[in-house]
């Protein structure tokens, strides 16, 4: 049947990110272990990780049910292009089957490839894709079949009188409101955990050393689409599960008015590091920032000159 053949739109974004004939060799091999929380950590994995060549390996202790991993959190952020994520086996890594379909899908558009040693899971490899690829279609067929199943269910329900839905919820139990807030808080965190890879790096760049509203700016600027109380909520969630460092969250010091224009260059050229002296200065042309020494026109030498003052003054790194 045609339906066993319908790939996921995430499956199929896996396939197009992997860029079958073109993935560039694996810069570094980075091993991840986990055990239960009544298991102690043993050689297994270890040696497992050893033998195939990973730089580094990163041990976890936690359930595998479990969002909050810290580690796992940490691990997946800071992984760059090119390199290669190594587990002994995919239940090391993910709590569920789509789980690990959207950690692999993030990886991948970052050009970071994923191997399990005791699955046929590759990405760099199109053997390893087309395992990934028939996963994704097994759970588009358990979702499909799941809903089927529910919409029966409730038409079956119906028809017999009752009515849909959490009888709980319905009469505002205090028990049924409390499990639904939980279940909407863990599927906020496992949301955050899971694009973490996409913006946190660059939230730790920058904090606490420039407000939310100048790290907001520059995310946006890469495509994102943040509010401040959108980013400051995530990042303060993040910090309460100990998944990143408390100092993000510590207020930002406050810098005087006249250092305004470095801040903006500081900005400008953090968004958009290729950008030259001359490109800045048309950049600060458009948004109709005045020169420190007049004139209409902004000058590269002014440009440098404020680049100079935004690296001294810790707006932005050397």
């Amino acid at each position: 049947m045609l339906l066993f053949v319908q790939f996921s739109e995430s499956t199929k974004a896996l396939a197009k990110a992997a860029n079958l004939g073109a993935s560039p060799p694996p810069q570094r091999l980075i091993g991840y272990a986990r055990v239960s929380p009544d298991d102690q950590f043993n050689d297994t994995q270890v040696d497992a990780l050893r033998a195939a060549g990973c730089e580094r390996i990163h041990h976890e202790q936690g359930s595998g049910a479990s969002s909050a991993r810290p580690m796992l959190a940490r691990l997946l952020a800071d992984l760059a292009a090119g390199d290669v994520l190594v587990v002994v086996s995919l239940d090391r890594l993910a709590r569920s089957v789509s789980h690990l379909l959207d950690v692999i899908e993030n990886l991948q558009k970052r050009g970071v490839h994923f191997r399990s040693l005791h699955d046929p899971i590759d990405t760099s490899t199109p053997q390893g894709i087309f395992a990934l690829l028939v996963l994704g279609s097994v759970v588009q067929l358990e979702r499909a079949v799941l809903v089927e199943r529910t919409k029966s269910g409730m038409k079956a329900a119906k028809a017999r009188g009752k009515i849909a839905g959490n009888p709980g919820l319905r009469e505002r139990r205090p028990e049924a409101i409390r499990a639904l807030s939980l279940a909407r808080e863990r599927a906020y965190l496992e949301d955050l955990i899971a694009s973490a890879p996409a913006w946190l790096p660059m939230v730790r760049q920058l904090r606490p050393q420039h407000s939310w509203e100048n790290v907001v700016l520059i995310l946006n600027r890469q495509g994102q689409d943040w509010t401040v109380e959108r980013l400051r909520r995530a990042v303060h969630r993040m910090a309460r599960e100990k998944l990143v460092e408390p100092e993000l969250i510590a207020r930002s010091p406050r810098r005087p008015p006249e250092h305004h224009l470095a801040q903006v260059v500081a900005r400008i050229a953090i968004a958009d590091p290729d950008l030259s002296l001359r490109g800045i200065a048309a950049r600060l042309d458009q948004m109709s920032e005045r020169p420190p020494r007049g004139g209409r026109k902004w000058q590269p030498s002014s440009v440098r000159a404020l680049l100079d003052d935004a690296r001294r003054l810790g707006f932005m790194r050397s």
